[in-house]
């Protein structure tokens, strides 16, 4: 696996190595002794899926506060999808900058989002399926989103016709919300 350090501390593109021949490819979507390597020391704990029908599906941008914020390894397994991630870390030099990048089923990447960041992204086929591994347990209590187009953050989303659901339009503008990582 290769991975690079984005310019906000902590935030990787991760890509693995692939072997293909005639019948296919393969590759290892995690290896912890990989991100051992790296000094990556994540324990996760549970695996999402989603499935989007159509393309402009935007889910997005969502965390968990503390104590029950997540990390993620993120990556598209079927169709493409701009995916992004905003540091929320008050103390960090990066704080409100977001990182984005196309990960798609052909490119094989995976982004590596620690905690104290929100994260979202946007379909950019029909039929797009997307995994990620979380470090830490759902907690509906805890769960928040931020506006996916608030100003103080200023994402750049692609421009197609976004669909959003009724939780992502009436999300609230980060400066509104609660969220406060240390």
């Amino acid at each position: 696996m290769k991975f690079e350090e984005t310019f906000i501390k902590g935030l990787y593109v991760i890509t693995p190595n692939v072997f293909g021949d005639n019948r296919g490819w393969f590759s290892e979507s995690y290896n912890k002794n990989d991100f051992d390597k790296q000094g990556i020391d994540i324990d996760f704990v549970q695996d999402n899926h989603s499935f989007s029908l159509q393309k402009g599906v935007l889910r997005g941008l969502h965390l968990q506060k503390d104590p029950f914020a997540q990390a993620k390894l993120v990556r598209c397994t079927k169709g493409k999808v701009w995916d992004v991630a905003v540091d929320l870390r008050k103390s960090s030099p990066t704080y409100l900058k977001w990182f984005g990048i196309e990960l798609s089923s052909e490119n094989h990447k995976m982004f590596l989002v620690p905690r104290g960041f929100a994260h979202g992204f946007v379909t950019l086929e029909d039929g797009t399926e997307f995994q990620y591994k979380v470090d830490n347990f759902y907690d509906k209590p805890s769960d928040r989103s931020i506006k996916y187009d608030d100003p103080d953050i200023n994402v750049s989303w692609p421009t197609i016709d976004l669909i959003l659901s009724d939780k992502d339009k009436n999300a609230p503008l980060f400066k509104e919300s609660d969220v406060d990582f240390k």
